[in-house]
């Protein structure tokens, strides 16, 4: 499986030590399987940060990540919500928590991508304002992308670089 990355450089080598925390699914190097979403990414990277937009492929050899602890949301749930949401939370502490990957307890994670709608949302209900149920229901009619989050040395291993996605 082919995946995409979108940055303001080429990434040939990944570093997780660069990989910034409080993202939706923990510290990690995050890939998607849809070019326009990452040169929407590497667009908005170049925004905050400078630099020239780039999209990095990568082979994904999924044999290779049979052995390990994969979590999966095929699509916004309760649980997904619950997930992204501690893991964006900085002083979330129950790192041993299923509901987090703070401690990269995940190897690799994929779900769905925290859109701002769904970003909007998720405050409403932290602020108590609908609730856990009109979250999920209202999480429903979002639209989806998606994202595959590799945690652990293990996990960038299943990853081949195979080179800069042609504009």
């Amino acid at each position: 499986m082919i995946l995409y990355h979108g940055s303001n450089m080429i990434v040939e080598e990944i570093e997780l030590a660069r990989c910034r925390p409080y993202r939706d699914f923990g510290a990690g190097f995050y890939l998607t399987t849809y070019p326009d979403q990452a040169r929407r990414m590497a667009a908005r990277v170049v925004r905050l940060y400078g630099g020239s937009g780039a999209v990095s492929t990568f082979e994904f050899d999924e044999a290779a990540a049979t052995g390990l602890n994969t979590l999966s949301f095929a699509k916004p749930s309760i649980e997904w919500a619950r997930f992204v949401m501690n893991n964006r939370n900085r002083i979330f502490d129950e790192t041993g928590s299923s509901e987090c990957n703070h401690d990269a307890k995940y190897d690799i994670v994929v779900g769905p991508i925290a859109n701002d709608d769904m970003v909007l949302l998720f405050r409403q209900y932290a602020e108590e304002f609908i609730t856990i149920e009109t979250l999920a229901r209202d999480l429903e009619f979002c639209e989806l992308t998606n994202q595959y989050s590799f945690h652990t040395e293990k996990a960038i291993a299943t990853l081949k670089y195979k080179g800069v996605l042609d504009e």
